[in-house]
């Protein structure tokens, strides 16, 4: 994918990656001082150990529109920030937010939004699991059957190159699968678990979830997953499993400003 350079409100060049070294990432610029990496994980994942992936315009970043849907502003976004925002997307496109409760200003159409939580791993055993296979690019369409069937939540087409994904298959066919999305520094996202109602109650996802936590700890590295705060149950398996809840979250989906009408020519 080729690199598009933009200019910023500060009248500087940006462009896909991060700032110069020493410059702190956007995440920690809001307020004065820095925040937990966890409590904007888009920013902190672009700006940091996923900068290389990252669209960027002003403060706002985004990964690309094949890998994942989420953008990411800062804490306290201004006009400008959302202009951009608006900008990246580009009119009548979809933009995804998570842990950002600000509403976006008016001609913005909201597409839902969520109460969620956030919940980290530090209490978790994780093990590896022989049974589960490697996933890669070759696997996409499979992967994409599966997340059909059981709607896990966002995962298109590169969303296997954000991390290690971890499959399981029965009869030749993919029933189950887990792996990484948004990597902030020290931490890593466990996302699209899912598994087909065919194998449900066998226990794959919480083997799968224990074998993506594997993975991630052995980089040194902590997992850490989100949840709609109205799905209980699967709250519930998260804790008995050794995750504990670190704060609420909100998710948005919202669309830009449709494209100004064409003026009538001879008008």
């Amino acid at each position: 994918m080729s690199e598009a350079y933009v200019t910023d409100h500060r009248g500087a060049p940006a462009s896909r990656g991060s700032g110069p070294v020493g410059t702190p990432a956007p995440w920690q610029e809001s307020s004065g001082h820095g925040f937990h990496p966890l409590d904007n994980p888009s920013l902190s994942a672009l700006s940091g150990p996923q900068a290389h992936l990252a669209e960027r315009l002003g403060r706002v970043l985004r990964y690309p529109a094949d890998m994942a849907p989420w953008f990411a502003l800062p804490q306290e976004p201004d006009a400008k920030d959302w202009a951009d925002a608006a900008a990246l997307a580009g009119p009548g496109a979809p933009v995804m937010l998570m842990g950002v409760r600000q509403a976006p200003p008016e001609g913005w159409e909201i597409g839902f939004e969520a109460e969620g939580v956030q919940l980290t791993g530090e209490g978790l055993r994780p093990e590896s699991y022989p049974e589960a296979v490697r996933l890669g690019a070759e696997d996409v369409p499979e992967m994409l059957e599966l997340v059909e069937r059981t709607r896990p939540g966002p995962f298109l087409p590169r969303t296997v190159e954000l991390g290690t994904y971890l499959g399981v298959r029965r009869d030749g066919v993919l029933v189950a699968m887990a792996g990484e999305r948004v990597r902030p520094t020290g931490w890593s996202e466990i996302s699209a678990v899912c598994t087909d109602p065919s194998v449900r109650g066998q226990g794959l996802a919480t083997r799968l979830v224990l074998a993506v936590a594997h993975v991630i700890t052995a980089r040194g590295e902590t997992p850490f997953l989100h949840a709609a705060a109205e799905n209980t149950g699967a709250i519930r398996l998260y804790e008995s499993l050794g995750f504990r809840l670190r704060r609420t979250t909100f998710f948005r989906g919202a669309t830009t400003p449709p494209p100004l009408p064409s003026p009538v020519l001879g008008a």
